[in-house]
């Protein structure tokens, strides 16, 4: 009997790892659902942000206004000019006694500030790459805003900068620009 009762147990066995092998095999199949590739969105637009950066408001407002509607190669090559003292930085609403080149009457030449945009420059041109926008159809949109200005010694402040650079295409700003010339129209017909 002992030998029966053995060849029954591994009979039993054997089913027994027949089945559990059968429902491993149902059970990954079942595990598996149809995955669907997930399409890459193309984005229109590339965005840098650059939080509390230890800059005047003022030297980045008139850094923003030189390179706004520019190309990204071209606004790299201003800001490297600027560093290298080649191309002063118009402060149309300050009074800066000394002109820097002809026509200029109140400029000067922001070098950190500088040193800061070409870095988000050119993490703009990277973020653009990745998102494969053609650099030729595109152009800088940009903002510079205060941000908070935490205290130093003697209770005067450290001065910070919120600086917004996005890139969009050119036609874009050629509809805006063509909706305000035709808002004017109508406005001067009545």
């Amino acid at each position: 009997m002992t030998e029966e009762n053995k060849k029954t147990e591994q009979q039993m066995e054997g089913k027994i790892e027949e089945k559990t092998s059968e429902e491993k095999k149902e059970h990954k199949e079942a595990k598996k659902p149809a995955v669907a590739k997930i399409e890459k969105v193309k984005r229109e637009f590339a965005l840098v942000n650059g939080v509390n950066i230890s800059m005047s408001p003022k030297e980045s407002a008139h850094i923003c206004n030189m390179i706004r509607g520019k190309n990204v190669d071209e606004a790299i090559k201003m800001i490297e000019e600027v560093i290298d003292f080649k191309r002063p930085v118009r402060m149309v609403a300050l009074e800066y006694p000394h002109q820097h080149g002809k026509g200029v009457a109140g400029a000067c030449y922001p070098i950190e500030a500088a040193k800061e945009f070409l870095r988000l420059l050119k993490s703009l041109k990277a973020n653009a790459l990745h998102h494969e926008l053609e650099l030729e159809k595109v152009i800088i949109a940009g903002k510079a805003d205060k941000a908070s200005r935490p205290f130093r010694r003697g209770g005067s402040r450290f001065k910070r900068t919120n600086v917004m650079l996005k890139l969009v295409k050119k036609q874009d700003k050629i509809k805006t620009t063509e909706k305000n010339s035709k808002e004017n129209k109508k406005g001067d017909k009545k």
